[in-house]
């Protein structure tokens, strides 16, 4: 966990990386990559992103690349199979935080209320994702979650953009930030790589200001 920690410490922002064809996955990929940003959650929304998530994590051994949208105990085993070294879940199921953990691998659950929070605590979990971030409260949410999980880190997901990163990041409990607006589907359609990477270097810019 320390070494992905490390990463999203440096960059704060994970991008999504969504494909049918693991030969674009690679190029989407590879941009993320040339922008600055080496922690990669490769979601399973696609018939081929088991084989993309393989690829990708054949092709860059030295990125963090994770599987998202991981939903049952099942799941989490292939991907793990398939070469991803973290685990990232639209909520909280303890059998796939179970295989995780029996495998050593980083897994941060959804969480959206703190009953949710609450039982992932006591799974021994202290980094989840809040899911999805912009319907469920926002900063104002993980601010009241942070004050009383005080040693919870928070990966906010849903409705973050370039125009609000600043604020979620601005929460002291957000360790990073997970979207979909670094890769998007216009640029991938039209083969215009060169932008994903500029909407990566001007996140890791944003995130540093």
């Amino acid at each position: 966990m320390s070494a992905l920690i490390e990463s999203l410490q440096a960059k704060r922002v994970v991008p999504l990386v969504q494909s049918d064809d693991p030969k674009t996955a690679l190029k989407i990929s590879e941009a993320l990559l040339e922008g600055g940003l080496d922690v990669l959650e490769v979601v399973l929304r696609t018939d081929a992103a088991l084989d993309c998530l393989e690829a990708i994590a054949k092709e860059f051994p030295h990125a963090h690349v994770g599987a998202g949208t991981v939903i049952s105990a099942d799941q989490s085993r292939e991907v793990i199979r398939r070469g991803a070294t973290f685990i990232v879940s639209p909520g909280l199921d303890p059998a796939s935080v179970k295989v995780a953990q029996d495998a050593g691998l980083p897994i941060l659950p959804g969480i959206s209320t703190a009953t949710e929070l609450t039982q992932a605590w006591n799974l021994g979990l202290r980094t989840v994702k809040l899911f999805p971030a912009s319907l469920v409260g926002g900063p104002k949410m993980l601010k009241a979650l942070s004050s009383v999980f005080r040693d919870v880190q928070f990966m906010p997901t849903g409705g973050v953009s370039a125009a609000n990163l600043n604020e979620y990041l601005a929460v002291p409990a957000v360790l990073a930030c997970g979207g979909s607006w670094l890769t998007p589907k216009a640029a991938i359609d039209a083969g215009d790589f060169a932008a994903i990477t500029k909407l990566a270097k001007d996140a890791i810019a944003i995130a540093n200001s």
